[in-house]
């Protein structure tokens, strides 16, 4: 057995990135020289008010955005469960209201809109994507309901990587609205994936609500924000303070916004190189892993996806034993999304792709490329998984 690596290769991006090194140096005097409260009227307060505001008039302007549409939460999932549990506590229509989702959404958006279905709050439909990862456009205008007040799909899956078609959700949308002359369904999409290589500017996405997190685009864990469009109705959902027009209560983690913004903007920066880059990265691994392992089974649409994202099953071995075996290699990957990684069921994304024929195949290995990743790097892994399944008697 090959010793494991002291070189580190990490391809788990899509869990979380490295701070950049920018990013660290933004926020570093406000852990210390200007900590006072954004929200006290000293002159450490103003001081830290000025930066919070800065930076969200920096956010709004990547999105294309105005300064008083941005809010900052405490990640991804807050952002999330802001949107939705904000548009159905914002609802004030006689109707129960009804949700329009996708079945590979993040878990921050699933679960949210389970715990609604069985409070009674609301109704959901779920929406199956195509065999390829993406949903069709005409199953959610099918879906449309006259009480239907909000839907949410995600920009970019977090485990397949594959591209949904939000332009055209978004235009569904608005006829739809246009015909009953209504203010719903409001459009939400989880861009956290996104962020790093996608156009992200929410005119013309054409959604209402744009969620993300700092830590998936090199910034700083625990902190992201939500774009909520001028007069949609939300709600707030914690009470509290007034911090963040009333939205969101709690006082505001400087450092982080000042981090996530930063971020933002080196990332729009490097999008279209990353994703040139990547891409043919990307592409070169696809290569040699179907070369090297020819019944191994591509999870998503092979070219509406991230530039960054390769998903693979490999039939009749343990996605979990993959990961831990290219682990003794210092290869970073991941089994399925790291907020579900401590269970052992196999990924609900990978599983919807398939027939029930195919349970099999369920299992899946995901590498997320990054802004350190390397052709070299490929090659490696690729040759680390075909020693691995030598010793596992799954190549001759």
């Amino acid at each position: 057995m090959k010793k494991a690596s002291k070189k580190t290769i990490y391809l788990d991006n899509a869990s979380a990135t490295p701070a950049d090194p920018a990013v660290i140096a933004a926020m570093e005097p406000y852990f210390g020289r200007i900590y006072g409260n954004p929200s006290s009227l000293h002159a450490l307060g103003v001081q830290a008010r000025s930066a919070v505001e800065s930076a969200r008039e920096r956010v709004a302007r990547v999105l294309g955005a105005h300064a008083d549409e941005i809010f900052f939460t405490s990640g991804g999932t807050e952002s999330d469960n802001l949107a939705i549990l904000g548009a159905v506590e914002g609802y004030v229509g006689k109707a129960k209201p009804h949700i329009v989702t996708t079945n590979i959404e993040h878990s921050a958006v699933l679960e949210t809109c389970r715990a609604l279905e069985s409070s009674g709050r609301a109704t959901v439909t779920y929406v199956p994507v195509e065999e390829n990862g993406i949903v069709d456009p005409k199953k959610i205008k099918k879906a449309l309901k006259k009480n239907t007040i909000l839907v949410s799909v995600m920009y970019a899956n977090n485990e397949i990587g594959t591209i949904q078609p939000i332009r055209e959700i978004a235009k569904t949308i608005r006829h739809f609205k246009k015909s009953r002359d209504a203010q719903y369904p409001l459009f939400h999409t989880d861009a956290a994936q996104a962020m790093n290589y996608l156009d992200v500017a929410v005119e013309r996405l054409g959604v209402d609500l744009l969620s993300f997190s700092g830590s998936k685009i090199y910034g700083p864990k625990g902190v992201g924000a939500l774009f909520k469009k001028r007069n949609i109705p939300l709600a707030r959902i914690n009470q509290g303070g007034d911090q963040e027009s009333g939205l969101r209560p709690g006082t505001e983690n400087v450092a982080g916004i000042i981090g996530v913004a930063t971020a933002l903007e080196i990332a729009e920066k490097m999008k279209a190189r990353e994703a040139k880059r990547l891409t043919a990265i990307r592409d070169q691994f696809f290569a040699k892993l179907v070369r090297a392992f020819p019944n191994i089974v591509i999870n998503g649409d092979p070219l509406l996806r991230l530039p960054n994202n390769i998903n693979i099953s490999v039939p009749d071995i343990s996605s979990e034993l993959l990961v831990i075996a290219l682990d003794a290699y210092g290869i970073c990957a991941s089994a399925k999304s790291a907020c579900h990684s401590g269970d052992d069921s196999a990924s609900y994304v990978v599983g919807a792709l398939r027939s029930s024929k195919e349970n099999e195949i369920t299992g899946s290995v995901r590498f997320s490329l990054g802004r350190t990743t390397k052709k070299s790097d490929v090659t490696e892994v690729t040759s680390a998984l075909v020693e691995i399944m030598h010793r596992q008697n799954r190549l001759p």
